[in-house]
Order: C-alpha cells, then sequence, then structure tokens
C-alpha cells in the first residue's frame, strides 16, 4: 500500500509541477535593468542597454522552458545530475545567457562570467553570466542569474549580492587546477 501512494503522490506533485507558469517580467522589471545597466558607465548606449535588459528577463524564461523546469532549481539538478533531464545546471545558464547575449555585438557592453565557490561543504560551485561596461571586469558589472529561482531572473551589482562571492571564472578554474594537481602530486 505505501508504494502505490507513494507512486500516487508522486505523480500528483510531477502533475501540479508541470503546471508551473512560466517567468514573467513586467516592463518596469525591465526598465530597471535597464537604468541599472546605464549607470554602469557614461558611455553605455541606452538602446543596447535596453536591449540588454529585454534579452536576459525574456531568454532567462525561454530557457527555464527549453530545460523543462518544473521544479526548485536544486531538484532539477538532481534531475541533471542522475540523467533525468539533459540540461539546467547553473553553469547551462550562464553558458547560454552569455552566447545569446554575445549575439548582440554590444559596442558598450560586455559579457563576462563569474563562479562563487561554496561556503561550506554542503554546497556546489555557482555559476553565472556577468554584463558590465565595456573594458569593466565583474566587480564592476552586474550578475545575471536566472538559475537562482528556475528561469525568473535575478540580477544585482556583483559586489552586492549578499548570497555569493563572485570571483572571475578563469581564477577559479585555475585555483581548482592547482589544488587538483597538488592533491595528485602529493
Amino acid at each position: 500500500m505505501k508504494p502505490l501512494f507513494f507512486t500516487l503522490m508522486m505523480l500528483a506533485a510531477a502533475t501540479l509541477a508541470g503546471c508551473a507558469s512560466r517567468p514573467t517580467a513586467t516592463k518596469h522589471d525591465v526598465e530597471e535593468l535597464s537604468r541599472a545597466l546605464q549607470t554602469l558607465d557614461p558611455q553605455v548606449d541606452p538602446d543596447e542597454a535596453r536591449r540588454a535588459a529585454e534579452i536576459a528577463y525574456s531568454y532567462s524564461a525561454r530557457l527555464a522552458e527549453q530545460y523543462e523546469v518544473t521544479t526548485s532549481p536544486i531538484l532539477h539538478n538532481t534531475m541533471v545530475n542522475t540523467g533525468v533531464k539533459e540540461r539546467g545546471l547553473c553553469v547551462h545558464y550562464a553558458e547560454d545567457m552569455q552566447a545569446r547575449l554575445s549575439q548582440e555585438n554590444f559596442r558598450t557592453l560586455s559579457l563576462l562570467r563569474a563562479i562563487a565557490e561554496p561556503k561550506n561543504d554542503f554546497r556546489i560551485d555557482h555559476s553565472t553570466a556577468v554584463i558590465a561596461a565595456k573594458g569593466g571586469g565583474i566587480y564592476d558589472g552586474l550578475v545575471l542569474d536566472p538559475w537562482r529561482y528556475g528561469g525568473k531572473l535575478f540580477w544585482s551589482p556583483t559586489t552586492e549580492d549578499s548570497r555569493y562571492d563572485w570571483e572571475p571564472r578563469l581564477k577559479v578554474l585555475r585555483r581548482k587546477y592547482e589544488r587538483r594537481m597538488a592533491k595528485e602530486a602529493a
């Protein structure tokens, strides 16, 4: 009886999760991100900032739809890691967001990547895309994190994101490589 009950509960949860609405952004959301992008540097083109904001919001929702996200990001990660789903890890969102925005060939904005290593043993690395004024680094830009809320875009200045301590992607990857080499040598 317990296995039948459990199976029925899982089916009900899956059905309800499948009814989850696609994340949407309001005009105000897009305008707010656009203004934040424009304040990164006086040289940022307002049209580019608006276009980047529109794409960041709409593409975040599109990625969640493509990845078939119907659960929390952590549960979705489990499904990806066990082979039930193909994509939807934070690194997938970061890669795809960076690639999509890069297609715009912005003249006054640049796309970067950042990683936050875990603060404790129970967490994993988190990857994100960062958008900055041309020539700026990750600490001068805005985190664009569609993974955090399962396709609903989270953004903030990189240095003001209280949940993660972001570092340049290559710096983190180099440090991990050096640790692995030291461990193998020992």
